[in-house]
């Protein structure tokens, strides 16, 4: 019977172990940490890309000669938002990658960063009115965040430039048996899925190509090794145990 009892609670031991969450897999940024490591948030230019809806208004000292160009709405809702300021046209980026914009006709955005799409407008607009100045911005500029976070969903980006890490934050952060080495990114370049893992636990994410989010990226947080064995073993633990009892003691008997 001491034999049973010892038995039985090794076998509780084990299982107990194969659920516990190590330090290391807890921790943001515990490898190849380089203190003051500075992120050029200049290199990041977020691109245009298909469905992006965008505000643009254009300014000139001949206020008149630009008001055609700037077509009023009375109010306008986005990603579930009304918005109370002044809205002007939105343009809508089709399937080819176009705009249809006024006095110009269709132009190409996609795949073009906002500086130099706001180029290619001013030059073309400087035919009809002096000195232009083009403003746009994106509205509908969303990221999504699922798996092992708190508050999974989508993120409506007021700005146009979210980190992975805002991300994640503004979902409430990981849980516990979120996996911070292996979190999935699924970005959608010329419309192809592009799956990249990163690793949350490598400092080098703030410098690497995956730390700022474009628009519609989906970022998925894998559960963790804990959360898998909790999963496959937790449910039945007690089943697992009970039966092993009855087997030992079952030998036990045989033996006497």
């Amino acid at each position: 019977m001491k034999l049973l009892v010892k038995v039985t609670g090794f076998l509780m031991l084990i299982l107990l172990l194969g659920s516990c969450a190590s330090k290391e897999r807890i921790i943001y940024f515990n490898k190849n940490v380089k203190y003051n490591t500075v992120v050029d948030e200049k290199n990041y230019l977020p691109r245009l890309k298909t469905d992006d809806l965008l505000m643009i208004f254009v300014n000139s000292k001949e206020t008149e000669a630009a008001l055609p160009y700037n077509l009023p709405i009375a109010s306008v809702n986005i990603n579930g938002n009304q918005l109370a300021q002044q809205q002007f046209q939105l343009y809508l980026v089709d399937s080819k990658g176009n705009i249809n914009f006024p006095g110009l006709g269709e132009v190409q955005v996609s795949g073009k960063s906002k500086l130099e799409i706001v180029d290619s407008l001013t030059k073309g607009l400087r035919k009809f009115i002096k000195d232009p100045i083009v403003t746009i911005r994106i509205m509908n500029f969303k990221v999504s965040v699922e798996g092992e976070v708190q508050k999974p969903g989508t993120i409506n980006s007021v700005g146009e430039r979210i980190t992975i890490l805002d991300a994640i934050s503004q979902a409430g952060g990981m849980t516990i048996y979120g996996n911070r080495s292996e979190v999935l990114l699924i970005k959608d370049i010329d419309g192809v899925k592009e799956i990249r893992k990163v690793d949350l636990t490598d400092a080098n994410l703030l410098t690497s190509d995956n730390y700022y989010l474009s628009q519609n990226d989906v970022v998925y947080v894998q559960p963790n090794r804990t959360k898998i064995n909790a999963s496959a073993v937790g449910p039945n633990t007690t089943v697992i145990i009970s039966a092993i009892s009855l087997l030992l003691t079952s030998l036990a008997l045989l033996i006497r």
